[in-house]
């Protein structure tokens, strides 16, 4: 039965749609007003350093949080925590609630420490 779970939820998380960090450093700096970053880590990991502009809503405490932010619905909501696992997780629980607009940061936190992006603290 765990297999089965399993193999569901990575059918739904597939589905997210990937982000590259190009992609995302352009939106971050043209100040795209229809883009929400969310991080999905613990408030240490994200205290610890974030993609810029990102705000800190750990996946458990989803979509209760995010659902009290102005327009979410009405924004691209880009996910990521430090591997993957996480983010998808938080996007399958937005998914569940309606919001359709999510991408996924490829690579997550760690690949973006990696490539030595921007980081804010």
């Amino acid at each position: 039965m765990a297999c089965v779970l399993a193999l569901s939820f990575n059918v739904l998380a597939a589905d997210t749609p990937k982000i590259d960090q190009a992609a995302l450093n352009k939106r971050i700096a043209d100040e795209d007003a229809t883009l929400l970053i969310l991080d999905a880590r613990t408030p240490e990991e994200f205290a610890a350093g974030h993609v810029p502009g990102a705000i800190n809503i750990p996946y458990t405490y989803l979509p209760a949080s995010i659902s009290s932010l102005p327009d979410a619905a009405n924004k691209d909501i880009v996910v990521y925590c430090e591997t993957g696992v996480r983010a998808e997780r938080a996007a399958s629980r937005l998914k569940e609630n309606g919001f359709t607009r999510l991408l996924h940061l490829d690579g997550d936190m760690k690949a973006w420490r990696e490539k030595q992006q921007s980081v804010e603290k």
